[in-house]
């Protein structure tokens, strides 16, 4: 059952041949069994799941209508609510808050008929682009358990990757979708901003953050995105644009299409990383693509703007985060001075400190000028760079990642980890929708991804483009061979 795609998951369903509950146990026992190897779940959703299930197959027996997700497992970064379940964001600030309400992605979902089977690892307030940030556990990756499957959602990616759920939800602040999804060998998507709601979404960076789904193949993903995207009144920046069918038509002819490739912004690029994405670019050429280059120099500005711009949104949607409200508070303490010192010991991690400083930074007296405001206004350039460019190409290809992934624990400099988002960013800075699809495997057998940006709330262009390329590339739905076999 692990082999199957979500929409077949689905179809055999709807048809008989499988219920609801069988799946949901299957996919439950494989989750408890692989976790150990990958540390993938924080909680998994038993009662819930099983629940879930049972009310499917009545649903089924009755001839009531069936949704698009119904039988279909589906796992949730931790950061998202579940109403009556345990949000933890991976801090220990939150280890034992339940959420009051739903997520609107997670009730679109559910509507749907999707099972929730668990909640997935991610570095605290998803901050971090490893997964190792996590204040419960680390993640590793299923084609190498020494290895990061990337982050913040790693749990999510390592979940799919490994077959314990079809489909996963993660949110990208910076990359966070995308660079699990190249590390992990499996396709996903960041929405436009606007496109999927954030009602129910913890915050990271407001203006930045996006949920999306991870999947085994470009289908579901479409699949997947279909379901969750849309207005929603509860979310101010909502797009009131209607949703198109993402599912169908996803074959069309790339002739006379045209690819735009920043050459000058990937100079550095080098070894299986430059290798993988030339021979991708040979692919769209052979499916009728033209290859054009593109200026995008401004690029080279992405990641000192937004570790400006994330860090600041950051420090001021986790002001909230007293030690008080939303933890245990201390039993000695003798007054509120105490009370609130005592309570956030043990509270945020090294690397959300880290940000939360820099944020505070550059908002203060004297400084705001001198960094915020001229991040926002080179934010901008970008936004503006990236019309003009899409005056010109259909679709913008780069590298998900500079490599594959790397051992856990290899990168102590910020510095360097940060630049683990150099190719990503740039889409969340202007909210255009980008996906990550397999296009290779480094020496080492790792697999790499290749990018694909598009113009704002053109999603469905994007998912053709990326199943094009998929159709020609076996490789593309490979799974880790330690977890190609019943477990």
């Amino acid at each position: 059952m692990y082999q199957h795609s979500a929409r077949t998951l689905h179809h055999l369903f709807v048809e008989g041949s499988l219920s609801a509950t069988a799946i949901a146990e299957y996919f439950l026992k494989r989750a408890k069994n692989c976790n150990s190897a990958t540390g993938s779940f924080l909680s998994l959703l038993e009662e819930r799941a099983m629940k879930k299930a049972f009310l499917l197959d009545e649903k089924r027996k009755k001839g009531e209508p069936l949704g698009k997700l119904a039988g279909v497992p589906v796992a949730i970064k931790d950061n998202m609510h579940i109403k009556g379940e345990i949000t933890t964001c991976g801090s220990s600030f939150l280890e034992n808050y339940k959420a009051l309400f739903d997520a609107t992605a997670i009730k679109r979902l559910e509507d749907e008929g999707a099972i929730l089977i668990g909640k997935t690892n991610l570095d605290e307030f998803a901050m971090g682009s490893a997964t190792e940030f996590s204040a419960f556990q680390k993640t590793s990756n299923p084609w190498d358990l020494t290895c990061t499957p990337g982050g913040s959602s790693g749990g999510s990616s390592a979940c799919v990757a490994s077959r314990c759920a079809p489909l996963a939800l993660g949110s990208d602040t910076g990359g966070s979708i995308r660079q699990p999804a190249a590390f992990t060998g499996i396709v996903g998507l960041k929405p436009s901003y606007g496109r999927v709601s954030r009602y129910g979404l913890v915050a990271f960076g407001s203006s930045l953050d996006q949920i999306g789904p991870f999947g085994a193949n470009v289908a579901d993903v479409a699949l997947a995105t279909e379901v969750i995207a849309g207005y929603c009144s509860r979310d101010s920046t909502s797009s009131k644009h209607s949703v198109e069918e993402y599912s169908q038509n996803l074959s069309i002819s790339l002739s006379g299409k045209k690819i735009g490739v920043p050459y000058h912004f990937l100079e550095s690029l080098a070894g299986d990383m430059k290798n993988a994405f030339e021979e991708a670019l040979a692919v769209y050429e052979s499916l009728g693509a033209t290859i054009i280059d593109v200026n995008l120099d401004e690029l080279r500005y992405s990641i000192p703007t937004y570790y400006i711009i994330a860090p600041a949104e950051a420090a001021t949607n986790l002001a909230r985060f007293d030690g008080v409200q939303f933890t245990k508070r201390s039993a000695k303490a003798k007054d509120i001075e105490e009370l609130y010192s005592l309570s956030k010991e043990g509270g945020f991690g090294p690397e959300v400190k880290q940000r939360i400083l820099l944020g505070t930074f550059v908002l203060s007296s004297g400084f705001q000028d001198a960094y915020y405001k001229k991040a926002l206004r080179i934010r901008e350039l970008i936004v503006q760079k990236f019309t003009q460019v899409f005056g010109v190409c259909d679709i913008i290809a780069m590298p998900t990642s500079p490599s594959g992934a790397f051992p856990l624990g290899s990168i102590s400099d910020p510095i360097k980890l940060y630049f683990q988002d150099l190719y990503t960013i740039s889409s969340n800075l202007a909210g255009l929708p980008a996906i990550s699809i397999p296009c290779g495997f480094s020496k080492k057998g790792m697999p790499l991804g290749l990018q694909l940006i598009g113009p704002f709330l053109q999603e469905k262009r994007v998912l053709q483009f990326a199943h094009q390329f998929e159709m020609t590339r076996p490789e593309c739905t490979l799974i880790p061979p330690e977890f190609d076999k019943e477990i």
